[in-house]
């Protein structure tokens, strides 16, 4: 390996990480995984609940708004563990676009705890920026969901069209072979028409 290339794998490697500290949980994948059992579900729900428990815990120890810093941090996390574990479970378009609201209203309620912080023009800026944020990752989440309901729903109708085809096309298929046995006469006829009804399926 180069080590131009070695290089841009660690860059990669640096900005990932960059993005995983900031929203504080593993991202949402939007294609097509296989769906965990319902007692793996539990158990993942189970999980959320217990870390809540140790990460508010955590919290107590800290005071004034580095504290109700830390809550909003847990509380997030565990809503986007429980929102995560849905997908896992049901993978659909709805689950994948609550699990990516979740992340984005985690974000913003830590955002908005740290704008506390702030004060005067400083503070308001602060607040309409991590608004603005949820709004647009809200929106962006919605916008994915339509379109994978689209592209679900197209495949589905796809599917039936290619179906009904098929049938419209053997159906032909089968009167075109009961026509040509017509001009045949007696047994051999008959022996025409048994196997293309055995063929087709009539």
């Amino acid at each position: 390996m180069s080590r131009l290339m070695l290089a841009l794998l660690v860059a990669a490697g640096v900005g990932v990480a960059g993005c995983a500290a900031q929203t504080n949980a593993p991202s949402t994948s939007s294609t097509a995984m296989a769906p965990i059992t319902k007692e793996a579900y539990d158990q993942r729900i189970k999980k959320a609940d217990a870390h809540y428990k140790a990460d508010k815990d955590a919290c107590a120890s800290r005071s004034g708004n580095a504290k109700d810093i830390c809550l909003a941090d847990a509380k997030g996390r565990e809503n986007v563990a429980k929102a995560d574990a849905e997908v896992a479970l049901v993978n659909t378009p709805k689950a994948r676009e609550d699990a990516r609201v979740a992340r984005a209203e985690a974000n913003f309620n830590v955002g908005k705890e740290k704008c506390d912080d702030l004060s005067g023009n400083a503070k308001e800026v602060c607040v309409k920026e991590a608004n603005a944020q949820l709004t647009k990752a809200k929106a962006d989440a919605k916008v994915d969901r339509v379109a994978a309901d689209t592209r679900q729903d197209s495949s589905m109708k796809q599917a039936e069209a290619r179906h009904e085809a098929t049938d419209a096309k053997r159906d032909a298929d089968y009167k075109l072979a009961i026509e040509k046995c017509n001009s045949l006469s007696g047994p051999v006829k008959d022996a025409c028409i048994s196997d293309a009804k055995t063929y087709y399926g009539k």
